[in-house]
């Protein structure tokens, strides 16, 4: 003779298969894929603002080094437990010359330096810095120079603290924020 489920406890069934589906594939993405980030203060200032929500791709610098250009999170070098959101303006072996605000790059490739473009810099800061980054250092700055605190205060950034980069940003128009086109 052919049991009958009730209607009760087929419902709990899918509920519990569908919670343990959810645990399977969420929690590993999460941890390991991407995570969700609040964007906190102004120092991204116009390409993030405070409170934009940015799901970070954490997968993609571990085959690919970061790029100059690229906006990234990381574990910020003077305190660990804080995430910041900024650009990255340097790359490892280069040195960054700020002079009166405007960056020079000064590369194997570009020994007298190229001056970076740098067209989302609304908030400038006048300033001059001269850092030569080492092996696995990055240089970082935020868009709003005038309220960012970024490699110019703290030093460089170490590749080790990288978490990822906004791939989606929520409630804003911009799918694929940050990408600009930048030399090598």
């Amino acid at each position: 003779m052919d049991e009958q489920k009730s209607p009760r406890s087929e419902f709990w069934r899918e509920l519990v298969k569908l919670i343990i589906l959810a645990v399977v594939i969420v929690i590993p993405f999460r941890l390991y894929v991407a995570q969700p980030f609040i964007v906190d203060g102004l120092s991204m200032y116009p390409t993030f603002g405070n409170g934009n929500y940015l799901i970070i791709d954490e997968v993609s610098y571990r085959f690919k080094a970061p790029e100059r250009g690229e906006v990234v999170v990381f574990e910020a070098p003077p305190n660990p437990d804080k995430y910041y959101i900024k650009r990255i303006i340097g790359l490892p072996g280069e040195t960054v010359a700020i002079n009166r605000g405007q960056v020079t790059i000064i590369n194997k490739e570009n020994p007298e330096g190229f001056k970076l473009e740098e067209p989302y810099v609304k908030f400038p800061k006048d300033e001059n810095l001269r850092k030569t980054l080492g092996d696995k250092e990055y240089f970082v700055m935020g868009d709003n120079r005038a309220a960012s605190s970024d490699s110019r205060i703290w030093g460089a950034l170490p590749e080790e603290n990288i978490v990822g980069r906004p791939v989606v940003r929520f409630l804003s128009p911009a799918l694929f924020p940050g990408d600009h086109d930048f030399p090598n």
